[in-house]
């Protein structure tokens, strides 16, 4: 298999994906579709019945279910469904109303309005376009090499022995077609010759093929995306085994795949009506912060903590508490540890009153020496082997107790593990850190009789769906703190990297891992701040603090300390002046955020976002833009030097104000007191004195900062509603803003670049 290294001893997972058995040599067993006839029409679908090279009849489905998005289904029986929907639907489809169906002379149309679905009957093919009938995917009939040897299957399905093993589909590709998504990708962005498998590892890092997060979606920059209904291990080939094609292959009951239409903004959007819309994160959480560490905790270390936090004028909002606050062979059992924490509701009450959130670590498996285990066993509440035995797991890899996995296809189960979620947050704490859940092993069986293999990646949206639950009745929000996700896990906010090296080859492997899970749909998404195994270097500590103080979300957390004063002073200097800069930029943060939320795009954006035509911007996986007017090049080397790449249209060096001619690469060299922040030349950035925590209310006393003549207005959202700010007046001698909204504007700033506009006025209505 191609996830482990060779030479070295196997490496060992509880939950390794299941591999497709292989045809003898001579063995038939491709069964591709070959031609179809018109079975059923609707007003905005067709059914055809198919017949294949192996003699077999086969259906397919082509709908119109929203603008720009079409379906098409393959399968043996029309009423067969991913087999993920006998416990979660994770693509909500419906019909398009303006769609239009058509069937003359041989071909089928299907027509979503700006995708249009073309297929021929007689001699099978089917492509998609544009509304002006410019392809954007067609079907691959197979590539063959000189041997005869097929390396992409064709739109059908497989067997093996003459049992259906998996379907199968591949379209051609442009010679320099790009592509990005499929969830939290540590890998270059653009994803051409790379072979991702969706399948949730416990990823060790974030220097590997490996993911936390799998979302079976893509974006390409010829203007359309793809979906996969499916939660099996579906393995995509994205012009790997030959560069002619993209081949998806799906080991499910159905084939189901979605065509959406349009640039990655459209794609995104299109998507959330399919899946959901993300989920808004509590203004509060878009603070710091700062966690125990990965050691032994205690309520008297908690309080210290806070007490130098403060002290210290460092802006955090939120204290997270890892492992520690449970007793350590009985995680996870979410029963306090008595004896380090004897009163953690008189502890939640004093951290509150002091302006801190609290979020507390666990998962959802339970260590076998926990009385917990024993109820949860004798009740049957755990995954079981073939046996109908609990299927007691080593989830933790040989570093903590063998565990049972919480079944959340029992109704049952998850009563009782929700119960067990309440006190905690009760007592005062405000939401989880919902860790782990990639380790459901493949031969495990389910209550619902799911096997492992069909639960595998799914589990991680049913625990997070329960945590959610708990959390939004107790706490009225409906924040978690994930490391795992899968297909529409953006309706939990937020989620993070994972145990990331604390190296600058983590550091790397992070940022694109953002990048691409911002491009899966998930705008909400952070990362240990400093890295996770291992202590940092000064330097590092540094640069990531930069990183993660213009990031979607902060929080710092290591298996050694993070906190500040743990660090050279100039460490503790620097990184607090990386969170008030943050902080001063509270509003345009989280008016980025709720527009996230609305729309699905990113926060964390990767160039190709804002610049889908410019061939660099699918490939520049070491920068972003945060939110649409900043873009930012983390410091990645010791050196400081970096060499950025600027896109079209001008920039304005956020420390020196000098103005860059866009379109190109600039070289870059930075110490320690700075990193690269461009601000796109006209911004209008809303901008507050930055204080040690973001207040309940609205923002106050903004500042309006124009870097150059501004040429858009922009939108300000706060919890009292959203405010727009356009522009009624340019001239020689004065720009005149309109501010209408509940904002507190109380000033405007010029900052003093080169065509800067001589006077800024602004009025209110």
């Amino acid at each position: 298999m191609p996830y482990r290294p060779p030479l070295v001893a196997r490496e060992f997972f509880v939950a390794d994906p299941p591999e497709l058995p292989q045809r003898a040599n001579g063995e038939q067993g491709l069964s591709a579709v070959t031609s179809a006839e018109v079975a059923e029409t609707g007003p905005a679908s067709v059914l055809l019945k198919a017949q294949t090279s192996a003699g077999e009849e086969l259906y397919i489905g082509i709908s119109a279910v929203a603008e720009g998005v079409v379906r098409a289904r393959l399968s043996a029986d029309p009423a067969a469904r991913p087999s993920v929907e006998k416990i979660i639907e994770l693509v909500h489809a419906g019909a398009y109303a303006d769609a239009k169906v058509s069937v003359e002379d041989g071909t089928v149309v299907v027509d979503a309005g700006s995708v249009r679905a073309v297929a021929t009957l007689e001699t099978w093919s089917l492509r998609y376009t544009d509304a002006a009938g410019k392809t954007l995917v067609a079907q691959n009939a197979g590539e063959e090499d000189i041997s005869g040897r097929l390396r992409t299957l064709p739109f059908g399905r497989s067997l093996v022995d003459g049992q259906p093993v998996a379907f199968h589909e591949s379209f051609t590709a442009a010679p320099d077609e790009a592509f990005a998504g499929f969830g939290e990708r540590f890998a270059p962005l653009n994803a051409r010759g790379q072979r991702p498998l969706m399948w949730n590892f416990d990823a060790f890092g974030s220097e590997s093929i490996r993911m936390y997060k799998n979302a079976p979606i893509y974006v390409s920059d010829r203007g359309y995306g793809i979906v996969v209904n499916s939660g099996a291990p579906v393995e995509f080939d994205m012009a790997q085994q030959t560069h002619a094609a993209v081949e998806f292959i799906v080991p499910d009951d159905a084939l189901e795949y979605f065509v959406l239409g349009g640039t990655p903004v459209e794609v995104l959007d299109r998507f959330d009506g399919l899946t959901s819309r993300p989920s808004l994160p509590p203004k509060w959480a878009f603070g710091t912060w700062i966690s125990s560490g990965f050691f032994v905790d205690s309520e008297e270390r908690v309080m210290e903590r806070a007490k130098k936090i403060r002290e210290r004028g460092i802006p955090c909002d939120v204290l997270h508490l890892d492992t520690f606050w449970q007793h350590e062979p009985h995680w996870s059992d979410m029963q306090w540890d008595r004896e380090n924490f004897p009163n953690p509701e008189r502890m939640l009450a004093e951290l509150a009153e002091q302006g801190f959130k609290v979020c507390l670590w666990m998962n959802s498996y339970i260590s076998a020496l926990s009385p917990v285990f024993a109820e949860g066993d004798e009740r049957g509440y755990f995954l079981k082997n073939a046996k109908g035995e609990t299927y007691v797991a080593d989830v933790w890899h040989g570093s903590h107790q063998a565990s049972g996995i919480v079944d959340f296809t029992n109704p049952d189960a998850v009563a009782w593990w929700k119960d067990l979620l309440r006190g905690p947050l009760q007592a005062g704490a405000a939401l989880y850190k919902t860790d782990f859940a990639e380790g459901v092993p493949a031969d495990a069986v389910a209550h619902n009789g799911m096997s492992g293999t069909e639960l595998h990646n799914v589990y991680t949206l049913l625990y997070n769906d329960a945590v959610v639950e708990v959390t939004r009745e107790v706490n009225g929000h409906e924040l978690v703190w994930a490391r795992s996700s899968f297909l529409g896990g953006q309706r939990h906010s937020a989620q993070w990297s994972g145990d990331v090296q604390t190296t600058w080859a983590g550091l790397g492997g992070t940022i694109r891992g953002g990048l691409s899970h911002g491009l899966s749909g998930v705008p909400f998404w952070s990362h240990d701040t400093g890295g996770f195994n291992g202590t940092p270097h000064d330097d590092l500590y540094i640069r990531w603090a930069q990183f993660g103080a213009l990031s979607p979300l902060l929080r710092y957390h290591g298996t050694t300390t993070r906190e500040l004063w743990e660090f050279s002073a100039e460490a503790e200097r620097l990184a607090v002046e990386s969170l008030r800069l943050r902080y001063s930029l509270m509003p345009y943060i989280y008016s980025a955020a709720v527009h996230a939320s609305r729309t699905g795009e990113p926060v964390l954006r990767a160039l190709n976002v804002d610049n889908p035509s410019d061939p660099v911007a699918w490939n520049a996986d070491q920068e972003y833009r945060f939110g649409k007017d900043l873009l930012v090049a983390p410091v990645n080397d010791p050196s400081g030097e970096r060499k950025v790449y600027l896109p079209e249209g001008r920039w304005i060096d956020f420390w020196t104000k000098e103005v860059h001619e866009g379109g190109r690469y600039i070289d870059t060299k930075h110490t320690l007191e700075t990193f690269p922040v461009f601000v796109r030349y006209g911004a209008i950035i809303p901008r507050i004195a930055a204080d040690v925590q973001i207040a309940d209310g609205a923002f106050a006393d903004i500042t309006l900062e124009v870097w150059g003549t501004p040429d858009r207005g922009i939108v300000i959202s706060d919890v009292d509603g959203d405010t727009t700010v356009e522009i009624e007046t340019v001239s020689e001698t004065v720009v005149t803003l309109v501010s209408t909204g509940p904002a507190d504007i109380a000033n405007v700033s010029v900052v003093d670049v080169a065509g800067k506009p001589a006077n800024v006025e602004l009025e209110r209505t």
